[in-house]
C-alpha cells in the first residue's frame, strides 16, 4: 500500500490507493479491486471525503475482434456441418446453453441432446442453404446476424426466416441463440379463404369479447379465444395458450366485473386475419375503479367466425415507470 500526504485550502487531508481483496463471506467469492480513498481530518477525527472502487482492468472482458463478414462467414461454418450429414458435428456448432428454435418442430431445444436430436431427422432431407438477406449487428464477445435463406432439400427449394446469435465460448465463437421460421406469406397462401373485414368490423370485435366479460361467465369469455391462442394478461405473469388456462385467468378476472371501452385505436388487415392495437379503459364494476391499458387484438378466421388468436395487455409505462424517467430516455433517444 503506498500514502501520498497533501494540504489543500489550509485543512488537513491523505489519500491513499492501491489494491484490496475481498471475501465475500455469503458465497466465498475472492474478488480483486483497486481503490482510492481521499480522507479529511473533520471533527478531531479522519473521515473518507472520496472513495472510488473499480474492477481490476484485467478482469474486464476484452472484445474478440469481428469484422460483418466474418460474422456471415460464421453462417458457412454450420452449413459446412449440415453437409457432413452428422447431427453430432451440427449440434457442436451450438454453445452449452444454447437454444435452437426449429422450422419444422414446436419444442424448442435447449441443449446438446434434444439439438442433435433435431438434426438425425432434418439432415435426411440433405439440407443446404444460402444466405438471400442478411443484417449484422456487433457486440462485445458477441454477434448477431437475421434474415432470409434458402434451403435445396432433396431438390425442393424452401425459403425462411433466420435469426442467429454467436457468442465466443472457450475461443470459438458459437451459435447461442437460433431462431427459424418458415415465410408468413407462404402459410398464409396455403390456407388462406381470402376472407378480408373492414376496419369498422374489426373495432367491432371488441365488443363480443367485452359483452362475454359481461356475462361474467369466464367460459364464455374463453370461448372468444382460437383454438390456439396466446393470452399475456395484464396482471399475470404466465402466459395462457389454451381454452382451461384463459378460463382460469378470467375465473378471477371477472370477480372485477370488468367493462371496457377503446380509446384509440390502430387496424390493420389481411386474408382471414386482423389486428387491433390501442388503448383501452377498464370500469371495475365491483370498486368503480377506472384503469387504462395498452392491448394488442390479432383475429383469425375459424370455423367462419373471427376469434382473437393472440391477445396482448399491459399496464401504461406511466404507472410503472416514473413519467420523468420516460421523458429522459425520450430525450436521449431523440438527441
Amino acid at each position: 500500500m503506498y500514502m501520498y500526504l497533501t494540504h489543500t485550502c489550509n485543512f488537513p487531508t491523505a489519500y491513499t490507493s492501491f489494491s484490496q481483496q475481498f471475501i465475500l463471506g455469503a458465497t466465498g467469492d475472492v474478488v480483486k479491486a483497486r481503490y482510492t480513498y481521499t480522507y479529511v481530518f473533520e471533527g478531531g477525527q479522519w473521515k473518507i471525503a472520496h472513495h472510488h472502487s473499480s474492477v481490476m482492468p484485467e478482469g474486464i472482458d476484452i472484445a474478440k475482434p469481428i469484422t460483418e463478414a466474418e460474422v456471415r462467414g460464421l453462417f458457412h461454418l454450420w452449413n459446412d456441418a449440415l453437409d457432413t450429414l452428422d447431427p453430432d458435428a451440427v449440434a457442436k456448432r451450438y454453445a452449452k446453453e444454447g437454444v435452437l428454435l426449429p422450422t419444422v418442430s414446436d419444442i424448442p431445444r435447449t441443449d446438446y441432446g434434444s439439438i442433435k436430436d433435431y438434426f438425425v431427422n432434418f439432415l435426411q432431407k440433405k439440407p443446404q442453404g444460402v444466405i438471400l438477406e442478411s443484417n449484422v449487428m456487433i457486440g462485445t464477445n458477441w454477434c448477431q446476424d437475421a434474415g432470409i435463406y434458402e434451403f435445396d432439400l432433396l431438390g425442393d427449394k424452401v425459403k425462411a426466416r433466420y435469426s442467429f446469435i454467436y457468442k465466443v465460448e472457450d475461443g470459438e465463437w458459437k451459435i447461442a441463440h437460433h431462431h427459424s421460421s418458415v415465410m408468413p406469406e407462404a402459410q398464409l397462401a396455403g390456407r388462406s379463404s381470402g376472407t378480408t373485414i373492414e376496419d369498422a368490423e374489426v373495432r367491432s370485435l371488441f365488443s363480443l369479447w367485452n359483452d362475454a366479460l359481461a356475462t361474467l361467465d369466464p367460459d364464455k369469455v374463453a370461448q372468444r379465444y382460437s383454438k390456439s391462442p396466446c393470452l399475456l394478461p395484464t396482471v399475470s405473469d404466465t402466459p395462457r395458450t389454451d381454452h382451461e388456462s384463459i378460463k382460469a385467468y378470467f375465473v378471477d378476472f371477472l370477480q372485477k366485473k370488468p367493462q371496457g371501452k377503446i380509446l384509440e385505436s390502430w387496424v390493420t388487415s389481411g386474408p382471414d386475419w386482423c389486428m387491433d392495437d390501442g388503448i383501452y379503459e377498464f370500469e371495475m364494476g365491483a370498486t368503480g375503479d377506472k384503469v387504462k391499458a395498452r392491448y394488442s387484438f390479432v383475429y383469425a378466421l375459424e370455423g367462419g367466425e373471427w376469434k382473437i388468436a393472440h391477445h396482448h395487455s399491459s399496464q401504461m409505462p406511466e404507472q410503472i415507470v416514473p413519467k420523468a424517467m420516460l421523458e429522459e430516455a425520450q430525450a436521449a433517444a431523440t438527441a
